[in-house]
């Protein structure tokens, strides 16, 4: 059994749904493992990870739309306002999401869905450099 780490700087542009597909399954094809199990981590507590629709793009706007619904910017609201209104909100919305994903590997790829993609789920209203750890194992 092989272990692979890497890092994978992302870069947002603020809040939103940031595919990250691309660069997870080239650097898991550029390992050589064939079967394993991938982990993803976000090391950050204002964004997230997911897996969701991939085809049609309104999915991530009604997602987007959501979340600002759910857990809304209101001054006064929340305690913890240290970096601004937004600041509160995103850790609310991390912790409803995911930090970390857990994804098959078989015959050299992660096993998705048709029409799943992975995401960096940005929570923060500016823009933000991201890092998320990939672990794979396998063989």
């Amino acid at each position: 059994m092989r272990q692979e780490l890497h890092s994978l700087q992302v870069s947002t542009q603020g809040k939103g749904l940031v595919p990250i597909d691309r660069p997870v399954l080239a650097w898991v094809r550029q390992s050589g493992i064939e079967t394993g199990l991938l982990t993803l981590w976000c090391r950050h507590t204002s964004a997230s990870l997911c897996v969701q629709e991939n085809a049609d793009p309104t999915v991530r706007t009604d997602i987007e739309r959501y979340f600002e619904a759910l857990v809304p910017e209101q001054p006064g609201r929340y305690i913890h306002d240290d970096e601004g209104p937004d600041d509160m909100p995103a850790h609310l919305r991390a912790m409803l999401t995911n930090v970390q994903l857990s994804i098959p590997v078989a015959g050299g790829r992660p096993v998705l869905g048709t029409w799943q993609g992975l995401y960096l789920f940005e929570h923060r209203a500016r823009p933000h450099r991201r890092e998320i750890v990939l672990h794979l194992m396998g063989e």
